[in-house]
């Protein structure tokens, strides 16, 4: 057998639990931002390292 309190917890938490499930939502509709262009070909994004020895 649980505490009392414990069970209490439980029934406090079941009932905050119905409360949000019965509460109305409203949903907005939101844009999604637009994709930056990309200027770039694949080829830019796959570069390596350019070492110069100047001695």
């Amino acid at each position: 057998m649980l505490p009392p309190f414990i069970i209490e917890q439980i029934r406090r938490r079941e009932e905050q639990q119905r409360r949000r499930s019965e509460q109305p939502t409203v949903e907005l509709p939101v844009e999604l931002p637009a994709a930056p262009p990309s200027d770039r070909d694949d080829d830019d994004r796959d570069r390596g390292v350019l070492i110069v020895d100047l001695g």
